[in-house]
C-alpha cells in the first residue's frame, strides 16, 4: 500500500485535502477576475496596472500561483502513476513515469518562478 503520495504530504487523504483546497483558491482567486471583468467593462492598462500594484492582489495572486503548482504536481502524479505503469507500457514503465515527473516538476518550477518574477517585479 502507497502512503506517500506525492510527497508533499504523509498520505494520499493529504494529496486529496492539498488537491481540493487548491481548488478551492484558484475558483475563489478566477472567480473575482471575473467579477472584476464584469464590474470594470473596457478595462484599460491603467486599471489593471492599479489592480495588479496593490499589495493584497500581488499575494492574492502569489496564493493563486501556489495553489496552481500544487494541484497541477498532484493532478500530473496522479495521471503519471495511473496510466504509465508496466501493464500499460512495459518494462519501462518506471524510467518513463520518472522522466515524465522530472519534466513536470521541473516546468511547474519554472512557470512558478516565472510568475513570481511577473508579480514582484524581481
Amino acid at each position: 500500500m502507497v502512503t506517500n503520495v506525492t510527497n508533499f504530504s504523509r498520505s494520499g487523504l493529504y494529496d486529496w485535502m492539498a488537491q481540493r483546497v487548491s481548488a478551492v483558491v484558484l475558483a475563489a482567486y478566477f472567480l473575482f477576475l471575473i467579477g472584476y471583468l464584469v464590474v470594470n467593462p473596457g478595462l484599460e492598462y491603467a486599471q489593471w496596472h492599479q489592480l495588479y500594484s496593490a499589495t493584497w492582489m500581488r499575494i492574492f495572486s502569489l496564493l493563486a500561483l501556489v495553489a496552481l503548482s500544487v494541484h497541477a504536481w498532484v493532478g500530473m502524479w496522479t495521471i503519471s502513476t495511473d496510466y504509465l505503469t508496466n501493464m500499460a507500457i512495459g518494462k519501462w514503465a518506471t524510467g518513463v513515469r520518472f522522466i515524465f515527473q522530472a519534466v513536470c516538476g521541473i516546468a511547474m518550477f519554472t512557470m512558478f518562478v516565472w510568475g513570481v518574477q511577473i508579480l514582484w517585479g524581481i
